[in-house]
């Protein structure tokens, strides 16, 4: 039996690694989960293991709170000694973190072959870490799982046919992820009794990359916008530890108090009950997408371009009037949602089909 080397660190991955985890299984393939610690407040990490039902980690390497460089450079060495314990056949990284980087470059030094699942997505925007993280991830790996058709196009125009990988469309893990968990989230979700009983409209919004918050104009300006919705919408903000620390710091006050980080199942019940979400995380976008609500993205730049394409993403950057523009906008749009540029549900399948055959 196959043993598989799962890598995961950020709250994005613990969603993809749920789905991935119950395929293997079901595969009858070994599965070694390694959280790196990445995000290690509670409601950020061990309150999704608990709620989707993940594996307990074998290793949590508690890695946080460090420069990139020296974050990565820990990653790094300890990833390694795990790997040279467990000997495994594969290892799985997921997106665009510290902790995907340091992974593959672990795995690749030591001639493991590396599958990275969420391959060819592109910002263009160099400043971003995460651009750089999935640009070299790509590179060192040998199995380049792509969510859609833009990012398989991607790898092609930067030549990695030539490559010796193997470049697949598989669909996209976050959405089996979603089909599975929406038919039991409001089972298990405790937010919505919490926010109470309002009569205005909520607005789901989440605020965490450093290109906005360590920008403090830019923070500055995305705090004015939400301040002024919160009149008109009730803005729900499931606040990221470092933002908070930053906005304590500067003295930067919301109008409006926020929520302390939600697991799984209650965003999910904010995504079924929000009319629109604002936002710069990535998976949060395409989560929009999956409950069928417009996305107003707080940067100048995605990485979901069909989203864009479609319609159903509306990028708006950090102006204070072009945010309030865009969400007058979309307050009250509706449209079909039928397409389907993330698969059918069914992407940890493939993927499990593909480590099978190690």
């Amino acid at each position: 039996m196959p043993k598989i080397l799962t890598i995961v660190g950020a709250r994005p991955q613990f969603v993809k690694a749920a789905a991935l985890s119950r395929t293997l299984k079901k595969f009858n393939l070994e599965e070694v989960l390694v959280h790196t610690g990445q995000h290690f407040d509670e409601n950020m990490a061990e309150v999704f293991f608990r709620q989707m039902e993940i594996p307990e980690p074998k290793y949590n390497l508690g890695i946080n709170s460090l420069s990139h460089g020296a974050m990565t450079g820990r990653m790094l060495e300890e990833i390694e000694k795990v790997l040279t314990a467990e000997k495994p056949a594969a290892v799985v990284v997921f997106g665009d973190t510290n902790s995907t980087l340091a992974g593959a470059l672990a795995a690749a030094k030591l001639h493991i072959p590396v599958a990275h699942v969420e391959a060819g997505l592109r910002s263009f925007n160099m400043k971003m870490p995460e651009e750089i993280n999935r640009i070299l991830t790509d590179r060192i790996s040998s199995w380049l799982f792509c969510p859609t058709e833009t990012a398989v196009k991607n790898l092609q125009r930067e030549g990695f046919e030539n490559f010796d990988v193997k470049i697949e469309n598989i669909g996209d893990v976050m959405y089996d992820v979603a089909l599975f968990y929406s038919q039991i989230s409001a089972k298990h979700a405790t937010v919505l009794k919490k926010l109470g009983n309002n009569s205005r409209p909520i607005v789901l919004t989440t605020l965490h990359r450093q290109e906005n918050t360590d920008d403090l104009s830019r923070l500055r300006s995305i705090v004015k916008a939400l301040n002024e919705l919160n009149d008109e919408f009730q803005v729900v903000l499931p606040l990221h530890p470092r933002t908070k620390k930053i906005l304590e710091r500067e003295n930067i006050r919301l109008n409006f108090d926020p929520l302390e980080p939600v697991g799984y199942f209650d965003m999910i019940e904010l995504l079924k009950n929000c009319v629109f979400v604002i936002t710069d995380s990535g998976g949060l976008q395409k989560e929009a997408f999956f409950f069928k609500k417009q996305c107003l993205v707080i940067r100048d730049e995605t990485e979901w371009t069909e989203l864009v394409d479609l319609g159903y993403n509306h990028l708006a950057g950090a102006d204070k009037n072009r945010i309030l523009g865009k969400a007058e906008e979309i307050k009250n749009t509706h449209a079909g949602f039928e397409e389907k540029p993330y698969g059918e549900g069914n992407a940890a399948e493939k993927i499990a089909l593909f480590l099978k055959e190690i």
